[in-house]
């Protein structure tokens, strides 16, 4: 990526061996609840910002693919499995998995794809009760756990 194309968002995977930059915002940010998408990421759906090639960069290390289709691959890291991207083979875009953004709340979802696929249960989650990790755990606990996951930052 060149000077002129310094980030506006950036991103990797969770060990840190693979990072990203992007130089535009995204064209646009979707959920997707297929089957494909859900065995993909190992959740009930996935959440992707999609971007031209061109305003895309891999720059640190490479992901591995699995080609998921005969239309599509998915990237990976190998180090740590950090699902990270979906793009149609020698298409002109990439797919980023929202979570590998080091600000995802930057990167908002404005419609839902593979709704035939969507768990019941999906739609009423905001209700559900919920804790932070610091009530989930409790403080002295919290102070014994190490993370080994890379900064969200470069």
């Amino acid at each position: 990526m060149t000077d002129a194309g310094k980030p506006v968002l950036t991103g990797g995977c969770q060990c840190g061996a693979v990072r990203f930059g992007v130089t535009t915002a995204p064209n646009r940010v979707s959920i997707c609840h297929c089957r494909m998408c859900q065995k993909a990421s190992g959740a009930p759906f996935a959440s992707f910002a999609d971007i031209n090639k061109t305003d895309f960069a891999w720059t640190k290390g490479s992901p591995s693919f699995f080609r998921s289709s005969s239309i599509a691959e998915r990237g990976f890291c190998a180090a740590c499995g950090t699902p990270l991207s979906f793009g149609r083979i020698d298409g002109d875009r990439i797919e980023i998995m929202t979570g590998a953004f080091d600000r995802p709340d930057h990167v908002v979802p404005t419609r839902q794809f593979g709704t035939e696929s969507r768990l019941g249960w999906v739609v009423g989650i905001a209700n559900l009760p919920s804790q932070t990790t610091q009530q989930n755990y409790g403080p002295e606990k919290m102070a014994t756990i190490v993370s080994h996951q890379h900064p969200d930052h470069d």
